[in-house]
């Protein structure tokens, strides 16, 4: 039946996103596409659907999107930019999963301006309580008189990762904003904004498959 009424033509035509289906008095079940959502995440919001502190949640900021997605990775509360979210489940298995190892880029805002010889031992690796965790680059972007802009770019997705290797070599975190994960770029999409990633842009993620 086809929105209450049998079919009784072959060759009938029906679509499950918009007609209601049912075979053997059955309905069935509504064909999803699959999408991935590219947030700006504002800080003050939890990467999660729902929070038990009643903290804003970026769900919040998909409220015109029809389709259930669930966030790659984190963004912790006090950070901003790029966060992605997805209902394609193999896509998000290859951006989560360690091996893939696909790089994120962070911008850090550092107390105090760091000596080369730390920023070396990020390239070279920082010992955490969760084992070693190495930077693939590191670049000073701008130094003020108390702190610092710096470009990190790491593999993994541990929680407060790039907050506690920055802690390790004694310069804190006061503002961290990722603004790439693989070959997907922040730009300039507004704060609090999101838009679906291209069929291109998701092929060009698997291409990077570690």
């Amino acid at each position: 039946m086809v929105n209450g009424k049998v079919v009784d033509k072959l060759g009938f035509k029906a679509d499950p996103s918009k007609d209601h289906i049912k075979v053997d008095g059955k309905r069935l079940v509504r064909l999803e596409p699959n999408v991935t959502l590219l947030l700006n995440k504002p800080r003050g919001y939890v990467s999660t659907v729902k929070d038990p502190e009643g903290r804003p949640t970026v769900m919040d900021l998909l409220k015109n999107v029809k389709w259930r997605v669930y966030h790659v990775g984190r963004l912790d509360f006090d950070a901003e930019g790029l966060l992605l979210l997805s209902n394609d489940g193999d896509l998000t298995n290859l951006l989560s999963h360690p091996k893939s190892s696909i790089p994120r880029i962070y911008l850090v805002k550092t107390r105090g301006i760091p000596e080369e010889e730390r920023l070396t031992r990020l390239k070279n690796g920082v010992m955490l309580e969760d084992g070693k965790a190495q930077a693939v680059s590191v670049r000073i972007l701008a130094q003020k008189e108390k702190n610092s802009w710096i470009q990190v770019v790491v593999t993994e997705g541990r929680n407060h990762l790039v907050k506690r290797m920055f802690s390790a070599i004694g310069h804190p975190v006061l503002k961290l904003k990722r603004v790439g994960f693989g070959p997907i770029q922040l730009r300039d999409l507004p704060i609090g904004q999101f838009r679906y990633l291209t069929r291109e842009e998701i092929e060009r993620v698997k291409a990077t498959k570690g």
